[in-house]
């Protein structure tokens, strides 16, 4: 039975990103790091960005809550990252890292990853401080908006990421298919999309909280990114270990996608 439904709202009181960061990346024990969701994106954008597949002047990154893995490929090739998140606290929380704050998570034995995968093992250090130089802008984002940055208005980016976000915000598939609409209005035609989630997920914990997740499979991403406006140029899946822990979330695996916007829609 599908979990109700978590919304916005929901999110901006009792979402925790500390504990969501600790409780799924943490080192040696984080459920997406055991589970190797996070070594299989980790690989995934590696192979995109470092073999110049998608690149270019500007990446916004949609959802991104309190995380940093999912840009530290992209780092090397764009000059410019723009985050964005609903949450206010997630926007706090990044921008902890952001700053350099003291106690902020510590993302080292994932940048240690990326470092090694890119030939660069003793160079964490300056992947981090790449990837603050890199970040121009921390905004609000409402993906159920047609404009998700408004009022802002920016130029259409080259690159749109977006890793564990629209599944969490969307209540039913129409509301998937129209923020991922919604969201390409940020893009530029002839730029990537660069989409990563979970499958068949219903639910997952932050402390002790549960929040909904949209069931999704294969074959409805496929649709809805061609609805969207894209021709699909990669689409990787992985079936999650058959020993994860279901307790904290039901997905059954996870997905990895790279589109070529051809047209706005």
């Amino acid at each position: 039975m599908a979990s109700a439904f978590t919304d916005k709202e929901i999110y901006s009181r009792e979402f925790n990103p500390r504990a969501y960061v600790e409780t799924y990346f943490a080192e040696n024990r984080g459920a997406l790091v055991i589970d190797e969701y996070l070594s299989f994106v980790l690989k995934q954008l590696f192979k995109i960005f470092s073999a110049g597949i998608v690149r270019g002047d500007t990446l916004i990154d949609i959802g991104t809550g309190p995380t940093i893995y999912q840009l530290l490929s992209a780092c090397e090739v764009f000059k410019e990252i723009i985050v964005t998140d609903y949450c206010e606290d997630n926007r706090q929380e990044f921008g902890k890292w952001l700053t350099n704050e003291p106690g902020h998570f510590d993302w080292s034995p994932i940048v240690r990853f990326v470092c090694e995968l890119e030939g660069k093992r003793d160079k964490s250090t300056e992947k981090e401080e790449k990837l603050r130089q890199k970040v121009k802008q921390v905004l609000k984002c409402d993906v159920t908006k047609g404009y998700p940055l408004e009022p802002l208005v920016l130029p259409t980016a080259d690159c749109l990421l977006s890793a564990l976000c629209l599944e969490g915000a969307c209540k039913d598939q129409e509301t998937f298919r129209d923020a991922l609409k919604n969201i390409s209005s940020l893009l530029k035609i002839g730029g990537h999309l660069v989409m990563m989630g979970v499958l068949e997920e219903t639910f997952y914990m932050v402390g002790h909280y549960k929040f909904s997740c949209l069931f999704l499979d294969v074959e409805f991403v496929r649709n809805a990114v061609i609805d969207a406006g894209y021709t699909i140029t990669d689409f990787q899946t992985s079936p999650r270990p058959e020993n994860a822990n279901h307790s904290l979330s039901d997905y059954k695996g996870y997905f990895f996608v790279v589109a070529h916007k051809v047209k706005d829609v």
